[in-house]
Order: C-alpha cells, then sequence, then structure tokens
C-alpha cells in the first residue's frame, strides 16, 4: 500500500485541508482519516451501486483505525438530493449514536457529496465531513470547495450551506467501475475549468481528450490533480462565492434550468453543463464578448467528447421561469458566466430575458 502520490492544498486557514490523490489508495482512507480528523465515530454515506464496489474496503479501513464504523446507504440518482432525505439521515444518524466525536464519510458522486455534506453541516450544528469521491466529476469539482445543499422543488441547490471538507481523498481506481457515461459528464467540469481559466488544458484537449476515456487510469492523475488545483486556487482566493468564484458557475445557469425542467430525470449533471456551456459561449459572441470562432471551438470539443451541445426543446417561457430562481441571481439580473476568449471568462449582470432572448436576436 503507497502513499497517495499527488497533494493539492486548499489554502482557508484554520479551514485548511488537502486533497489526496492516488491511484489503488482506498485501504489508506481509515489511517488518513484518524490522523486528520481523530474521531471515534465513523458514519460512511454511500448508494447502493457505489456501496457494492467500495464500500466495503473503506469500511474495513475506516475499522482497522479504530473507528467505529457504519453504512448508510441512499437511492442513486439527484432526486436523492432533498430535505426529506436528508431528515431520513439525521434519524439514522442519531439512532446510531451519533454525536461531536463523529465523522461523515461521503463515499460516491457528487450527489452523495452534497447530500452528505449537508446533512455533516447542518447535524449537531456542524459534523466534521471527509469527502471520498468515486465519480470523475466529483473528483475534479463538487467535492472540494465546501458547497453542499439539497434541491426544492423551485430549483436545484437552492437549500444548502458552505462547510469545507477536513479531508478529500480521491483514489482513482474508483474510476475502472464508472461507467462511459459518467466518464464523459465528468469531462464537461474538466473542460469548464480549460474554457474559463486554463488555454493550455483546453488546447491540450483538442489534442487528445478521447485518449482519457479509456481504460488508463494512471492518464487521470494529472487532469485530476491540474483541475483540483485550479479549483483549490479559486476557492482559497473567494470561498464563499462574492466574485471570482462565480466563474466556476460557467455553464450552470442553463444547466440547472435544464436539469429542474427535466425533473431530474433522464440527464446527468455533466451532460446539462455542456448544454449551457454551448450555449454561454454562443451567448457570450452574440452579445460582442468573445471573439468570433469562440463557441466553435468549445462546441467542437464537448462533441468529440460525446457530449451534448444543444438545449432541450423545452418552450422560452420554462427556461425563463428557471432562470428566474437563480440562486446567482441579484435585484433582478443573474451574474451570468460569459467567455472572453477560450481560457478568460467574467460574470455579467444580465436579465433572465437577456440570457435567453426572443429565437433571433
Amino acid at each position: 500500500m503507497s502513499d497517495p502520490s499527488r497533494h493539492v492544498e486548499v489554502a482557508l486557514g484554520e479551514r485548511s485541508y488537502t486533497i489526496e490523490i492516488g491511484l489503488g489508495t482506498l485501504d489508506g482512507l481509515g489511517a488518513a482519516v484518524k490522523r486528520v480528523v481523530a474521531p471515534t465515530r465513523a458514519f460512511l454515506i454511500t448508494t447502493p451501486p457505489v456501496g457494492r464496489r467500495w464500500a466495503g474496503r473503506a469500511l474495513a479501513s475506516l475499522r482497522g483505525a479504530g473507528l467505529r464504523a457504519r453504512r448508510f446507504d441512499v437511492p442513486d440518482g439527484e432526486r436523492s438530493k432533498s430535505l426529506a432525505r436528508a431528515g431520513r439521515l439525521y434519524d439514522a444518524l442519531l439512532g446510531a449514536g451519533a454525536d461531536r466525536g463523529s465523522v461523515v464519510v461521503a463515499l460516491g458522486g457528487g450527489v452523495v457529496g452534497d447530500l452528505a455534506g449537508f446533512v455533516a453541516a447542518t447535524l449537531l450544528r456542524g459534523l466534521p465531513v471527509v469527502q471520498v469521491p468515486t465519480s470523475l466529476l466529483a473528483m475534479v469539482d463538487s467535492s472540494v470547495g465546501g458547497k453542499t445543499g439539497v434541491n426544492v422543488t423551485r430549483g436545484k441547490n437552492l437549500v444548502g450551506a458552505f462547510h469545507q471538507p477536513r479531508l478529500v481523498w480521491i483514489d482513482a481506481a474508483t474510476l475502472a467501475t464508472l461507467p462511459l457515461r459518467q466518464r464523459r459528464a465528468g469531462l464537461a467540469e474538466v473542460v469548464k475549468h480549460a474554457a474559463i481559466c486554463d488555454a493550455a488544458l483546453f488546447a491540450g484537449l483538442e489534442a487528445g481528450g478521447e485518449h482519457l476515456l479509456g481504460g488508463e487510469l494512471e492518464r487521470w492523475l494529472p487532469i485530476l490533480e491540474r483541475n483540483c488545483a485550479i479549483k483549490a486556487a479559486v476557492v482559497a482566493q473567494d470561498e464563499r462565492e462574492a466574485g471570482l468564484r462565480m466563474l466556476l458557475n460557467f455553464g450552470h445557469t442553463l444547466g440547472h434550468a435544464v436539469e429542474s425542467l427535466a425533473r431530474y430525470r433522464g440527464v446527468l449533471h455533466g451532460e446539462a453543463v455542456a448544454m449551457g456551456m454551448a450555449f454561454a459561449a454562443r451567448r457570450s459572441e452574440a452579445l460582442g464578448l468573445a471573439p468570433p470562432g469562440t463557441a466553435a471551438r468549445l462546441v467542437a470539443l464537448l462533441g468529440r467528447l460525446g457530449l451534448p451541445t444543444e438545449l432541450p426543446r423545452h418552450p422560452r417561457r420554462a427556461y425563463l421561469a428557471a432562470l428566474s430562481v437563480d440562486k446567482k441571481k441579484r435585484d433582478a439580473r443573474i451574474r451570468f458566466v460569459a467567455l472572453r476568449g477560450i481560457g478568460r471568462a467574467e460574470t455579467v449582470p444580465l436579465l433572465p430575458t437577456e440570457i435567453y432572448p426572443p429565437e433571433g436576436r
């Protein structure tokens, strides 16, 4: 058993933590949790598909480090991110003896990370959480930065809290069982990071991003490290999304609308973000913010990676209604993330009708 080979620091003063990135390192989770958090109990939250493959090793590692560890499953899928599901977890964890000496361990993708993080942020006014992402999307994006939340009827992630993890433990070996569609969806967030702040990474994806979809997991290590470093640098400068961190929402304004209108069924988060990024790039050009050809490069890359680039055919009024509850709205205007070119982005205050104008405008 070797130590994780790559380390990324998230510098947040007393809330600082490390992202550990390795291959075949899940067996070292317990010792790391014991060292960083020093808990007596560990509550592992996962989904049945992830749990069948990886929970046994994670629990054995936690128990091997002397922790009393129990597993709690939530249904797979975005619909688990609900207040009702959080309420069930509160009851289950309290019934299992949760106290201030407990740690919540989120083993799974973005849904589990967001839900478990929210439960940890709010139960007993805050328990430590350790993120153990098993999907590409969670590894490069949602496990880092402390955003937690659940969905409500009016929209996605409208109820939540900033609650930084104490540790992010990434074992790239868990990608071996990730379906191809999920890998593609995770690559959408990689493209997002490249599009907003790393033109060299974008060019590298253009040169051979398809190769990442194969089975050679070692290829993922530098990609994971670079994307975690991008996210960590942004979060360190703007933990609570007052300015710079808003750029990480590129593609999410319309992406969240797509998910909401689909009732969180049939479309993966990364697929929705890909559609939203293509829309935002085209809109950036139409507004005169991005040079001609910017959208074409982005759309071409997303297409080569097998990601969708056209919005579903919902009525314009449906999109406008979904945009009206966007979290980034202030004084009726949304801080829309627009491209200035590949590798450069900014936020622009726009009305929903300016983001999604009548056809032909």
